[in-house]
């Protein structure tokens, strides 16, 4: 597509709003993911160390 200016652009010829919304709805979404994936890390690497630390003693 092509805009004259940068005002057209931001305005999306008249759809801005649902535009802009998807792209920040997508960018939540995409940080709300990586932050339970980091939880989840944690949680897993968590439980290995401590299987390996009953592991050890036995």
């Amino acid at each position: 597509m092509y805009w004259s200016s940068w005002s057209d652009f931001r305005a999306m010829g008249g759809h801005a709003f649902f535009v802009w919304m998807s792209y920040g709805a997508l960018l939540l979404a995409v940080v709300v993911e990586m932050l339970l994936l980091r939880a989840r890390r944690k949680r897993a690497l968590a439980a290995i160390e401590e299987e390996r630390d009953l592991e050890t003693e036995n």
